[in-house]
């Protein structure tokens, strides 16, 4: 019989790291000045790069520098995006990216999409 008790989110290290890195790379940033923006150590930022958690005060830094909400990095299924895969959410944010023109966000969008289909497991 199953239970109804429901497992405790866990907190994932590596999505807000990726997440870090994507805006890093998208405003053309050094780990340096992530530091200096976000108001979070460079030692922080090291330790997260190694799967370690950050603390309280430094995770609502880090999600308000990204623009996203901590909800993002629980490891529960999010519902933005009306509950849309992925990549259709990854498609849309790029068509929406103001600097990309239509050409090479939709170059961007078939490489993504091809390599996804390429490395995804099959359940």
């Amino acid at each position: 019989m199953k239970s109804n008790k429901k497992e405790p989110a866990q907190f994932d290290v590596d999505a807000l790291h990726a997440a870090l890195d994507g805006e890093r790379i998208a405003r053309g940033l050094n780990w340096k000045d992530v530091s200096a923006e976000s108001g979070v150590s460079a030692s922080t930022l090291t330790r997260l790069s190694q799967g370690k958690r950050p603390d309280v005060d430094s995770l609502t830094a880090l999600t308000h520098w990204l623009g996203l909400s901590a909800d993002r990095f629980m490891g529960v299924p999010q519902k933005g995006f009306g509950g849309a895969s992925p990549l259709a959410q990854i498609s849309s944010i790029l068509r929406d990216d103001p600097n990309l023109n239509k050409a090479a966000a939709t170059a961007l969008d078939q490489l993504i999409k091809a390599t996804y289909a390429r490395l995804r497991t099959s359940r």
